[in-house]
């Protein structure tokens, strides 16, 4: 066997070798960002589990000062953000407006703890409500009209 063989060969098996690092680092890459996002689909999961919202009651005041209120209580274990809460009003997208929005009476804060009471004061009517967190989960009330 001549150099040119044994040359051929080494420059084979050293190509064979930077192919398999190659592959190696991909791979072990896509498979830790793989268990990164399963993990984080997890979290998503348990914190959907443990989310839970009930609409106390949805009333809409017919008078001057009056307006629809909609009060909604966190009996869940999750933290929510209000800033993330979307409500629908008869099927029609509404963000909760940060302006007049209490938690507990509180405007200053976007934390919506549990045990906790969601205010949210609107000068518009509807005849139903949707309170959508944002894990999705969501609970729905018809408006009552009082005078």
């Amino acid at each position: 066997m001549g150099f040119g063989v044994s040359g051929s060969t080494a420059i084979i098996f050293l190509g064979v070798l930077v192919c398999t690092g190659t592959l190696y680092t991909a791979a072990a890459g896509s498979a830790e960002r793989l268990t990164d996002a399963e993990g984080e689909n997890h979290e998503r999961l348990l914190d959907r589990r443990n989310t839970e919202i009930a609409i106390a009651n949805a009333t809409y005041d017919t008078s001057d000062t009056g307006g629809l209120v909609i009060r909604a209580n966190n009996t869940g274990t999750t933290t929510l953000s209000v800033r993330d809460t979307t409500l629908l009003l008869d099927n029609g997208y509404k963000s909760v407006p940060q302006s007049n929005s209490f938690v507990e009476n509180d405007e200053t804060t976007d934390l919506w703890i549990p045990g906790e009471t969601l205010r949210i004061e609107l000068s518009t009517n509807a005849s139903r409500v949707k309170l959508v967190t944002e894990t999705g989960v969501s609970d729905s009330e018809p408006v009552t009209v009082v005078n």
